[in-house]
């Protein structure tokens, strides 16, 4: 069966922009508002290249709304009280704060609060520091009313680990959460982003690093060879792959290229892999990507799954890290790619 089969790309795109972005990325729909509002990651300044190393982005995180599930709008500045307070304490002096990323939305059903996960990043002044990067949090009744918390994951260079792209599990049996993140192994040979597990017995953090359960230089998969980061995991309701584990999306990256003195990132693809949330280890990745977008020249990105009905569901991903774009999904044909 040809992968096409399981997924169909919707033409255009879901997200319409205005004159304020050229690059919109990473939406994040509310399961409270039935996903018809939410919030993404909007691009102000883009210095580089997306395809080479040492790009920088600097973004702000905007609410969006939607008439369907195949179009939404971009809308004000997402609104967080303690921000400045927060992000001031985490910026040493001389460095900066480039905008918060990627966020990831979710609502604790005993409470009713709305939580909201994003990437912190925090750019040294001089390119010999690394840039320093933390799981960052805030809470409300809604997005209207969010406060910022201390970040659940703070960046650790004692176990070489940072935290991003948090994907939510189900609660185990121990009553905690093997949650998992994109993090990173840093090396003399090179850097990989790597997919480690974040244990959350407070949804609110703190939080504490786990192990890494999938490490590229581990694995002989060309097309997630560089880099790896998990995406949204899909509910069992869509797609039932057994008893304490759910069927999720992985974003993987080949492996760079060196240049001369430039290094270009290999093609960003959207995998399969079945995740054991009961013991937070992965069974499966995929040996072949998933999906590649049509007009993709370096990066499709999946950040949220929206399930429409019997076996069928949405998949919104980016594109070059600069449009959404919308994918149905269709469970009995992915069941064929799965193993046996």
């Amino acid at each position: 069966m040809e992968k096409q089969e399981a997924y169909f790309e919707h033409p255009g795109k879901a997200v319409e922009t205005d004159a304020r972005f050229s690059h919109v990325m990473a939406i994040s729909l509310d399961p409270g508002s039935n996903y018809r509002d939410g919030v993404i990651r909007c691009i102000t300044s883009r210095e580089g290249d997306v395809e080479i190393r040492g790009y920088v982005d600097r973004s702000q995180l905007h609410t969006v709304s939607g008439d369907s599930l195949d179009h939404f709008t971009v809308g004000e500045r997402l609104q967080i009280k303690n921000e400045d307070e927060i992000l001031k304490g985490l910026t040493p002096e001389g460095w900066e704060c480039i905008g918060l990323e990627d966020p990831d939305i979710w609502i604790d059903e005993k409470t009713g609060l709305t939580h909201v996960y994003f990437t912190i990043p925090i750019k040294p002044p001089e390119s010999k520091d690394k840039i320093r990067i933390h799981l960052g949090h805030a809470v409300g009744k809604d997005l209207r009313s969010l406060v910022m918390t201390e970040p659940v994951l703070l960046q650790n260079e004692t176990m070489n680990a940072n935290a991003k792209e948090v994907s939510i599990a189900p609660i185990n049996a121990k009553g905690v959460r093997y949650n998992l993140i994109e993090s990173r192994d840093r090396e003399p040979k090179g850097t990989h982003s790597t997919v480690r597990v974040a244990i959350a017995e407070d949804m609110g953090g703190p939080w504490k690093y786990g192990n890494t359960v999938f490490h590229p230089a581990e694995h002989d998969i060309p097309w997630i060879a560089g880099h790896a980061s998990p995406g949204p995991l899909l509910p069992k309701s869509s797609i039932d792959v057994g008893e304490g584990k759910l069927l999720g999306i992985m974003n993987g990256r080949e492996a760079n290229q060196n240049l001369g003195d430039k290094i270009k990132y290999g093609m960003f693809s959207v995998g399969l892999f079945i995740y054991d949330y009961e013991h937070g280890k992965i069974d499966w990745v995929s040996p072949e990507p998933f999906i590649r977008d049509s007009h993709a020249k370096t990066i499709t990105f999946a950040s949220q799954f929206v399930e429409t009905g019997p076996g069928t569901g949405i998949l919104y991903a980016h594109v070059d890290d600069s449009f959404v774009r919308a994918y149905t999904l269709y469970a009995d044909k992915i069941k064929n790619l799965l193993p046996k």
